[in-house]
């Protein structure tokens, strides 16, 4: 089967996963993620994009963006990693793929997923055991969204910004999302929609996102729908 087109709409979020081949370390010391950061950042001004929160794992990361334009976030991500590819294989003395094939991305309806979906990348390193808190973590956006650093790569949302009328409230909100977390299903379907490429929102959302484009944005069902009895 045709592997799908990514779904890419400017004026949305979108949620990315790029991921090593085979699930390999894609960074090999502090300076590789320095590097990949510094690539988002130029590219990031020169296609157009808006990045709002973002994490590096060892064999993965994920970014939160809005891109200008239907190209800008496609155009970003083949800019950075083909430039981090030929680096990282220099410094390595390697050759060969880095990546696990194409980055997956999807949209997300932003009043509904928007600030769950930076919580949701923040709290990663905690997931995975790397470290007890978010803000202990030094490779994510967490720290710039709750005021402990700036980060020039972080362009805030209106959705943040509307977090509280102060810098200080804003942080505060945000600091607290972080600490209620994110629940298994809202996890799950940050995950899933963004691996399988579906768009993450109300029906609603989902449908007039359909009126938008001609490539499918939800998962097509099966024949007719069954019905379901009631949950107990």
């Amino acid at each position: 089967m045709a592997r799908l087109p990514r779904l890419t709409i400017p004026g949305y979020p979108h949620h990315v996963i790029q991921r090593g081949n085979n699930r390999q370390a894609i960074f090999a010391s502090a300076g590789d993620y320095q590097m990949l950061l510094d690539l988002l950042q130029d590219n990031a001004r020169k296609f157009g994009v808006a990045l709002h929160s973002y994490v590096l794992m060892t064999n993965h990361f994920h970014l939160l963006a809005t891109p200008e334009s239907a190209d800008a976030l496609p155009q970003m991500m083949q800019a950075v990693g083909r430039r981090y590819v030929r680096y990282f294989n220099d410094a390595q003395g390697r050759s060969g793929t880095l990546w696990e094939g194409r980055y997956r991305s999807t949209l997300i309806q932003t009043e509904r997923y928007l600030l769950a979906c930076m919580v949701y990348i923040d709290l990663n390193p905690v997931r995975a055991g790397l470290v007890a808190e978010a803000r202990d973590y030094p490779w994510s956006s967490h720290a710039h969204n709750v005021g402990l650093r700036a980060d020039r790569l972080i362009t805030p949302h209106p959705l943040y910004w509307a977090l509280g009328n102060t810098p200080f409230a804003r942080e505060a909100a945000y600091a607290e999302l972080v600490r209620a977390g994110v629940d298994a299903k809202q996890q799950a379907a940050l995950t899933e929609s963004a691996l399988r490429g579906w768009a993450l929102g109300e029906p609603d959302f989902v449908a007039d996102l359909q009126r938008r484009t001609r490539r499918r944005v939800s998962k097509a069902q099966a024949g007719r729908p069954v019905s379901k009895p009631d949950s107990p």
